[in-house]
């Protein structure tokens, strides 16, 4: 296993536990949609050099889709956690960004 394999498990781990931590638990967070943009972006580019074409990122983007939807339906479990669309649509944006960018990357290199 590649760098990027476990890169891509740590940042999953540190998305998972600062998503399902309950609000009081963290600092305030001014621009959460930002947060949330880049973190899946971020997976996004990783996903992108593990996987070797444009099909096979294009699972492991509905992978990381399906990923954010269940962590916002579990946020629904925590303390001061909601489910938002608006942190859906960040998450969305934030891989289509980065499938965008990386496929632009792949084809100029």
């Amino acid at each position: 296993m590649g760098w990027e394999v476990w890169m891509f498990a740590a940042v999953v781990a540190a998305v998972a536990v600062g998503c399902l931590m309950p609000t009081h638990w963290l600092p305030p967070l001014p621009h959460d949609k930002w947060l949330h943009f880049g973190a899946y972006a971020g997976l996004t580019l990783l996903a992108a050099r593990i996987a070797p074409g444009w099909t096979e990122l294009k699972f492991w983007a509905l992978g990381l889709l399906v990923a954010g939807w269940l962590i916002e339906l579990l946020q629904m479990l925590v303390p001061g956690r909601n489910f938002c669309w608006r942190d859906m649509g960040a998450n969305a944006a934030g891989v289509a960004a980065a499938s965008v960018a990386a496929m632009l990357l792949k084809t100029i290199m």
